[in-house]
């Protein structure tokens, strides 16, 4: 998901789009969240592991 994020926030940034921008960004964020939490051992939607 923080690939996706970054991919999709280079390609906004180049060609102009703001919402696709947007998009990464909110991806990377919650790539970024999920991550966190994941390597603090919390169980991320009832699952220990988030594949």
């Amino acid at each position: 998901m923080i690939v996706l994020g970054i991919i999709l926030m280079i390609i906004g940034f180049i060609a102009g789009i703001a919402p696709l921008w947007t998009i990464g960004l909110i991806l990377l964020i919650i790539g970024a969240v999920l991550s966190i939490l994941g390597s603090a051992g919390r169980p991320i939607g009832g699952r220990k592991y988030w594949y």
